[in-house]
């Protein structure tokens, strides 16, 4: 939880909540979806979902779009501008996580690699 906390301190100053950039960074994983997929996978509520797009709308970082098969859904999908800033927001985190792990020794890096598979298991449940 320190090093999630620690991580989330090295994100660049973009004035979003991490409820919206955890949401652009499901829109960057998905692709394009409706709002309703995407309230499931960031499992939260369909209503908190659209205020949080809402939000993003206004900040031109979701685009909206028909849906091609149901006229009653529309899909979101990240911009260009929200691609851009959850690269250079993941590469500065990536920055501070590389230079920390630089200063371990070749034991504690191994055992580093070793744990990443149960901790992505973890973190997939």
């Amino acid at each position: 939880m320190r090093l999630a906390r620690r991580l989330r301190n090295e994100r660049a100053d973009v004035d979003l909540t991490l409820t919206q950039l955890s949401a652009l960074a499901a829109l960057d994983r998905c692709g394009p979806t409706t709002p309703g997929h995407l309230a499931a996978v960031e499992r939260v509520q369909p209503p908190s979902m659209t205020r949080v797009l809402a939000g993003l709308h206004d900040r031109g970082l979701i685009e909206r779009t028909a849906h091609p098969t149901d006229g009653r859904q529309v899909l979101v999908s990240a911009t260009d501008e929200a691609r851009a800033l959850l690269q250079a927001d993941r590469r500065r985190r990536e920055a501070w996580l590389a230079q920390r792990l630089a200063t371990l020794d070749p034991d504690e890096r191994r055992a580093v690699r070793n744990v990443l598979p149960i901790l992505q298991s973890l973190a997939n449940e």
